[in-house]
């Protein structure tokens, strides 16, 4: 379906919805492959809960397309959503960075995946409220020297496996904008649709 270009929500048509047009996401655009649901939601479990990362391959080929019917990349690095160095540990590899890289990879472009740290470990998203996401997101995220320079006057993607209330994607994209970035845009494999 036509999603909107800002948040990635599905629409009649591709223009920003009501929402975005009254309060806008600090990024600038959203792609996404699909919605948050079967059988969508089944291959994220097994790329990201599952120790399955070769689904990694088949989701970042489809949201390679995405990118490209969104009217192509228009950014010079790519970098995943970190995981926290527990929660990377527990999982034995992030899942966006399965993604950023191999998408990456088909569009030419850099990708980094030790520029954007988790400062500290969060609990998981799953069941929170957008204020209760927020809140626990704060402050959550930081860049290296080298991922700040590396950002500074470019256009950045941010790549993750799903965009729920954007929260994520929000509090990255304001650490990234602080350090220069001169847009970022928020690639992910599938959007959970509005309530």
């Amino acid at each position: 379906p036509a999603r909107c270009p800002c948040c990635a929500l599905p629409l009649a048509a591709a223009a920003p919805c009501g929402a975005c047009l009254r309060d806008p996401p600090p990024f600038d655009r959203c792609v996404a492959v699909a919605d948050y649901a079967f059988p969508w939601d089944r291959l994220i479990a097994g790329l990201k809960f599952q120790d399955q990362p070769e689904r990694a391959r088949l989701l970042a080929d489809l949201l390679h397309q995405a990118v490209l019917q969104a009217g192509g990349p228009a950014v010079q690095c790519v970098l995943p959503v970190p995981l926290s160095e527990r929660r990377l540990a527990e999982r034995g590899y992030n899942q966006a960075w399965e993604l950023a890289r191999r998408v990456a990879r088909h569009a030419g472009l850099r990708a980094e995946s030790g520029w954007l740290q988790r400062l500290r470990d969060t609990p998981h998203q799953v069941g929170l409220t957008r204020a209760e996401r927020q809140r626990n997101l704060q402050d959550a995220m930081w860049l290296t020297p080298a991922g700040a320079a590396g950002v500074a006057g470019r256009a950045v993607a941010l790549v993750d496996d799903v965009l729920t209330t954007g929260g994520t994607a929000a509090a990255a994209t304001q650490v990234l904008r602080r350090a220069g970035a001169t847009q970022v845009q928020v690639w992910v494999v599938a959007r959970t649709p509005a309530p």
